[in-house]
């Protein structure tokens, strides 16, 4: 997708406007949900107040199904947090979308590479984290590298790279040919073709939208369940 961009310098690094500023709104959203859900808890919950305990339970369940509670307790947190921005940035680009000129300033943060790379190496670097501050780094070495065999050495040190590039292009890779496709249906249904292709382009529209909907809800999914598997693969000694 050739899209233009404006960027900023600070501090020597070279900073890209709608990357920062769709980063910026998508933590915003989900600072303002989670505050908006959980004003007035009760022990007799309400229907907000039910929404962000079924969520709460649902990011729990993912890790719960992959780690022991003595380390899977430590993750929740974080799991539920990554979760809700996932989704929240995947679905962003589907229901705000803020142009001026030929730059596109709000969109899905995660349909851009450095913000995938950046959530990936996230997981990766805590799941590794917390092998070395549950394992010792002795421990974590063995479990990591040189199991099953010290053989694999190599190949599992090769792992490491594939699951991190694999997790960020993952992402990545489905949200922005979401975003593609949805933009070729708008093109389609441009009223220069006589007016004919509106309503078949309406229709595909809605259509890719709630699928959309539903993919980036998956790959939320995906992202929180692969930080419980790669943690436990490195904190659980065999």
């Amino acid at each position: 997708m050739d899209e233009k961009s404006t960027t900023f310098q600070m501090l020597g690094l070279t900073f890209d406007w709608p990357v920062v500023i769709s980063t910026v709104i998508a933590a915003l959203l989900v600072f303002f949900l989670v505050f908006f859900l959980s004003r007035r808890l009760t022990m007799k919950p309400g229907k907000k107040q039910n929404v962000l305990e079924w969520m709460i339970d649902f990011t729990n369940g993912i890790v719960d199904s992959s780690l022991p509670r003595s380390i899977g307790n430590e993750l929740k947190l974080i799991a539920f947090t990554l979760f809700l921005f996932i989704l929240i940035s995947n679905e962003m680009g589907l229901t705000i979308q803020v142009a001026f000129g030929d730059v596109t300033y709000v969109k899905s943060p995660t349909a851009n590479p450095i913000v995938t790379m950046g959530l990936a190496l996230l997981v990766i670097g805590l799941a590794n984290f917390v092998g070395v501050n549950k394992l010792g780094f002795k421990g974590y070495f063995k479990t990591t590298f040189l199991s099953p065999m010290p053989a694999l050495l190599p190949i599992n040190i090769f792992e490491q790279f594939t699951n991190y590039l694999t997790l960020a292009l993952r992402l990545y890779g489905n949200i922005m040919a979401g975003e593609m496709l949805l933009m070729l249906i708008t093109n389609f249904g441009n009223p220069s073709h006589l007016g004919l292709t509106i309503v078949p382009a309406f229709i595909l529209s809605m259509i890719w939208q709630a699928f959309s909907l539903f993919i980036g809800g998956i790959q939320a999914f995906i992202f929180v369940t692969l930080l419980s598997i790669y943690t436990s693969e490195h904190a659980i000694a065999e």
